[in-house]
């Protein structure tokens, strides 16, 4: 009975691992369909498919193929995007050192992405990744934003503290005599000039979305030459 029971445990056993290893079969059949359509469509220089098919294999969470990284940055640099591309070679060649397929390729792709990224580091017209910056959105390029005062709550005014915001001061002579003058500080209005907005009711602050810059990165590419507009408004 027990020589039964063994024998039926390792039946489900194998029939779990046997499943696992289709499972395991299955998800690196996709991997390499995807990893041959990237090449084929890089070969014909169809970057942008090849960009697509990558991404798909990154989001997939499916293992990645070892030279995926290099072709991806190649990828990568044929789109101008000299940035990501140096930080996927620069993966490869930490994942793969000396041994990698495509190291020798890996080493020319680096030092031809020495110029394009000098350009970006000199440009004020782009982010370090390389895309153009644009008006921000929220402060329109203004670098600061108005709302209400916080502090008064868009008032302009605050309750005065000497009198407790009655406008009268009580004072106890001598002879124990309870006297109410004006106040003096508020003017008997009981009220003041918020201190915070100096009446306003408004406050400045640097903008949040651009951090005060004015600006905030675009999905454009920078060209790196200033564009006609940019120098009209300077003029």
């Amino acid at each position: 009975m027990k020589t039964f029971a063994s024998f039926i445990f390792l039946l489900f056993a194998l029939q779990g691992f046997l499943g696992i290893a289709a499972s395991a079969q299955v998800n690196l059949g996709q991997t390499d369909r995807w990893m041959k359509g990237a090449l084929a469509a890089m070969e014909r220089s169809d970057y942008q498919t090849a960009n697509s098919i990558f991404r798909s294999l990154i989001d997939s969470g499916l293992p990645l193929p070892e030279e995926m990284p290099y072709y991806f940055s190649e990828t990568l640099f044929q789109l101008g995007q000299y940035d990501n591309s140096q930080n996927f070679v620069n993966k490869y060649l930490e994942l793969t050192g000396f041994t990698g397929q495509n190291y020798e390729a890996a080493r020319r792709l680096k030092e031809k992405l020495k110029a394009p990224l000098a350009q970006i580091l000199a440009c004020e017209q782009c982010d370090r990744r390389g895309y153009r910056y644009e008006n921000c959105s929220t402060c329109q390029g203004k670098k600061q934003t108005e709302q209400s005062c916080s502090y008064c709550k868009g008032k302009g005014v605050v309750g005065c503290s000497r009198c407790g915001a009655s406008g009268m001061v009580k004072k106890v002579n001598v002879f124990n005599i309870v006297d109410f003058f004006e106040c003096e500080r508020c003017a008997g209005k009981g009220r003041l000039a918020c201190p915070n907005c100096s009446g306003t009711g408004k406050e400045v602050s640097a903008c949040k979305s651009c951090e005060g810059s004015g600006k905030t990165a675009s999905t454009a590419l920078c060209t790196h030459e200033v564009h006609a507009h940019s120098e009209a408004g300077k003029k």
